[in-house]
């Protein structure tokens, strides 16, 4: 069985929870644990670990934890907040009849699912530490096990921030095709016909079809067609790609179509583009996401366009 002492992240971790638990008002100790908790997100599981450890003797007899502390043939503590000591370091789990092993899995075996409505934006961490950014109209279903970290998404748009781990990959799916990787940062976006990847930092593996694949570095994208092949890598500007974590919606001459399919996606009324040549129009602007009538504000000082008001409470935009 791996103990937590073997992990060189879970003995940092061990070691700030028993200094803030025998210094709880010191507030530089304090500042220094947020800057060490910021620096990655393996950091904060593991102490978050811990404190649900700290949460779960409230139940053993305080005698019992100092009793298996006093045995622990690894480490020679104080006798002063020694049970507390040794429980921060993970010692005392044995007591909570879990063992190790027991948390282990339930941090390894996860089975949850995310959503969003349209508009929303949401940040979840993972319990291996990894970060998501969830933007509106989002469905992610996650599931962990001891060999893979798997999450399958439905629909929207997700900014990844993947904790590294060799042994099990982190598998994106979507109805195209994967993207695979074991620690880096990265966009997935589900469109109607397309997955779109943008790579902010690291590397990832893009999967279509069969053999057709992509290997994307920071400042790449790729994108898997509803065939499931897979372009080569086209550099991206990723900032501007993910700015709706921003609130922040950046359009660099894009198509009036693409810019009224990306602002749709913030809108309860939807929002229509006239056939024709207007959606062939080009748009270079900023708009916040917190306020998407603003395009339609915008637009005719913008563009030789008109919007027209639909009678079941959507808007058309007609050409001039």
């Amino acid at each position: 069985m791996k103990q937590h002492g073997a992990d060189p992240v879970a003995e940092q971790a061990a070691e700030w929870f028993a200094r803030v638990q025998d210094a709880p008002g010191d507030g530089a100790l304090q500042a220094q644990l947020a800057q060490w908790l910021d620096a990655h997100p393996r950091h904060r599981a593991e102490y978050q670990l811990l404190a649900q450890l700290w949460q779960a003797a409230d139940l053993v007899p305080r005698q019992r934890l100092e009793a298996l502390c006093q045995a622990d043939p690894v480490r020679q503590l104080p006798r002063r907040s020694a049970w507390r000591h040794a429980l921060a370091a993970g010692i005392a789990v044995v007591a909570l009849g879990l063992g190790w092993s027991g948390w282990q899995y339930q941090r390894l075996n996860v089975h949850e699912a995310y959503q969003t409505a349209p508009g929303e934006r949401r940040q979840v961490e993972l319990s291996d530490g990894s970060r998501l950014d969830l933007n509106g109209g989002t469905r992610l279903n996650v599931t962990f096990s001891a060999g893979q970290r798997q999450l399958e998404l439905t629909a929207g748009e997700v900014m990844f921030t993947v904790a590294h781990d060799r042994d099990r990959p982190f598998v994106v799916h979507t109805e195209q095709g994967s993207v695979t990787v074991t620690g880096t940062r990265f966009d997935v976006r589900l469109e109607p016909q397309r997955t779109r990847v943008a790579v902010e930092q690291g590397s990832v593996r893009v999967q279509g079809a069969g053999d057709a694949l992509a290997q994307l570095t920071a400042g790449q994208g790729s994108h898997i067609d509803s065939q499931g092949q897979v372009a080569p890598a086209y550099p991206v500007n990723a900032a501007a790609l993910t700015a709706w974590r921003q609130g922040k919606l950046v359009f660099d001459n894009a198509t009036l179509a693409e810019v009224v399919a990306e602002v749709s996606r913030y809108r309860a009324q939807p929002l229509r583009v006239a056939p024709g040549k207007v959606g062939a129009l080009r748009l270079s602007s900023t708009f916040s996401v917190d306020d998407p009538d603003a395009l339609l504000r915008a637009l005719p000082s913008i563009l030789p366009v008109a919007i027209r008001a639909l009678e079941d409470g959507s808007s058309e935009i007609i050409a001039k």
